[in-house]
């Protein structure tokens, strides 16, 4: 009976290998980038141990039909004028925002998003914004970010999704991943390379 369990195990063909993307991750301090990729990487991760990027870290976390190499860039007034030096590479771009965050760092967390959106490097690649913290009262309803981040004519033409996140609800965190991988998979087949 063990030599069946190793020859089910053991013998059988490698899993189909599955395309590899590696993507941008920017937000203002705070805004809980750290927190959702730690917790898509580990479901049980115990966020309250979890201290903010400093410089960047790489993560990479697989789905069922990707694998992304997640490139988190730290959101902190002093290293942001760095980001676009960790641009190079990047096949999407994922943004994140505090929703229930104040006027005043919601109006800087729109300059960088149109930084980015507009940046040479990133300005053709799919986006993903997560409007985080949905789970706090203060927080804007998507419609209500969409609006306040004049999305609408800045995007026009690229690929985007805006969705809510929390991390009480990561099942709806990695469905907006998936529709990222659909999206960097569209770009692919539009260029050509699969």
């Amino acid at each position: 009976m063990d030599s069946f369990c190793w020859w089910t195990v053991c013998c059988q063909n490698p899993p189909a290998p599955r395309p590899e993307y590696d993507v941008v991750c920017i937000g203002l301090s705070g805004s809980g980038k750290t927190s959702l990729l730690t917790k898509l990487c580990q479901e049980n991760a115990n966020i309250t141990t979890i201290k903010p990027t400093t410089g960047y870290s790489i993560k990479t976390i697989p789905f069922k039909d990707a694998m992304l190499n997640i490139k988190e860039l730290g959101g902190g007034v002093s290293i942001r004028k760095y980001w676009s030096r960790y641009y190079q590479g990047s096949q999407g771009v994922v943004f994140v925002l505090d929703s229930a965050s104040g006027d005043e760092d919601l109006e800087e967390a729109r300059s960088e998003l149109h930084l980015a959106l507009s940046h040479p490097q990133l300005c053709n690649l799919p986006f993903l914004i997560l409007a985080n913290w949905q789970d706090k009262p203060a927080a804007r309803s998507t419609q209500e970010i969409e609006k306040y981040l004049e999305l609408e004519p800045l995007a026009l033409g690229k690929s985007w999704i805006l969705e809510g996140s929390c991390l009480e609800n990561m099942a709806t965190v990695r469905e907006s991943f998936r529709q990222l991988i659909n999206l960097l998979q569209d770009k692919e087949l539009e260029n050509g390379q699969i």
